[in-house]
């Protein structure tokens, strides 16, 4: 199936108190309607197989204690966080959501067999934006399984882009968030960690159990939160990226905008998108700085996307050192496996526009400088 001519939403695997909340006030257009209204219709009736999940959960994960904080993956979307994930989920002592958890995390406790049948039959081989390969149980960020339990998630914005910058500064950075909004999303993403991990286990018997294993989290958004991720697990671990600012602007108007087709309810202009993209992408810089703070010493590296393009084993290894991470000697052989795998793949190649760089400048040109690239000049296209 063309993913462009997909006849629902990915809000199908929601729950109908998520779905409610998410579409309360917000504004459909007339060309969606028959969208949203079967996204509504298939959401019921997969809520009838995932009402007993909840009661699993509770009573099988709901006291359980992790046995270590997440190490968590951030950076703007487009900086080689999918790449860089792929590589730190080959060690097995990480556990990671799925793209079938993004898709139905209601649905990950029990029928998980039967649903992922059907996904098998649907999903493409390839991520059709970039071409990364698909699977149902490859690992996935997770914002996508946020926003189908709950509407506290920047993530609305595919399905609402009218009000992208709204959710920007209320789920995003968080800075407009109500103390009960913060408390839900801490209740959800607790539980997403969870049943990830107890998925994890499932998926490999033979390999670490529920204790032992530490969820790897890859997840843009999370960038704008690191205070509550903080709150939350004190002894996480993080790796920030930072990748040059014109190709993460050309990459994210190319990814969003293809990627928006199917899932949108109501429609906004490219000049629209292309602003909202470079405001969100300014507001995001200055939550991450100031919350980076917030991160114990020796728990946060920083590296450059480049430097992992240009010498990606070593500056892997050096995160293994730098941050402490567990089970290098057994992850060793598997990384190198899959990061020389890899050198066949290529990447899409973005070149600078006039009216790129102009629009990059004037938005975050200020802040080009202290991400440690350099200043394009608008009448320099090369």
């Amino acid at each position: 199936m063309n993913y462009d001519r997909l006849p629902v939403n990915t809000l199908v695997g929601a729950d109908k108190e998520t779905l409610r909340r998410i579409v309360e006030g917000r504004e459909i257009d007339e060309d969606r309607l028959f969208c949203y209204r079967l996204t509504s219709l298939l959401q019921k009736i997969l809520w009838l197989f995932g009402r007993g999940q909840e009661r699993k959960y509770q009573r099988l994960l709901s006291d359980k204690p992790l046995g270590c904080d997440p190490f968590f993956i951030l950076g703007h979307w487009r900086s080689g966080t999918t790449f860089v994930h792929n590589i730190f989920a080959q060690d097995p002592h990480f556990a990671h959501t799925t793209t079938y958890q993004t898709c139905f995390p209601h649905l990950m406790m029990r029928w998980q067999w039967l649903f992922k049948f059907f996904m098998n039959l649907a999903i493409p081989e390839r991520r059709p934006t970039d071409y990364m390969p698909l699977s149902v149980d490859q690992p996935q960020e997770e914002e996508f399984a946020l926003q189908n339990t709950c509407p506290i998630t920047y993530y609305n914005f595919w399905v609402f882009p009218k009000s992208m910058r709204e959710y920007c500064d209320r789920f995003l950075t968080m800075k407009k968030a109500t103390r009960e909004e913060t408390e839900e999303f801490k209740e959800q993403f607790q539980k997403l960690v969870k049943i990830s991990i107890w998925n994890t286990e499932n998926l490999h018997p033979e390999g670490y159990k529920y204790d032992r294993l530490q969820y790897l989290s890859k997840n843009p958004p999370h960038t704008g939160k690191v205070k509550i991720l903080t709150e939350m697990f004190p002894e996480a671990r993080f790796l920030h990226l930072r990748r040059n600012p014109y190709t993460v602007f050309e990459s994210s108007r190319a990814f969003i905008s293809e990627t928006m087709v199917p899932l949108q309810w109501n429609c906004i202009t490219m000049e629209e998108l292309e602003q909202n993209i470079l405001y969100a992408y300014r507001e995001l810089y200055f939550a991450y700085e100031e919350q980076k703070k917030c991160i114990p010493e020796g728990h946060l590296m920083e590296v450059k996307f480049e430097d992992i393009e240009h010498n990606p084993y070593e500056t892997i290894k050096s995160v293994y050192e730098k941050l402490s991470l567990p089970n290098w000697e057994e992850a060793e052989p598997r990384i190198r496996k899959y990061i020389e795998s890899q050198r066949r793949y290529k990447k899409n190649s973005y070149s600078y526009e006039p009216r790129t760089i102009k629009l990059v400048n004037e938005a975050i040109g200020d802040l080009i400088p202290q991400m440690g690239y350099d200043l394009i000049k608008e009448n320099n296209n090369n």
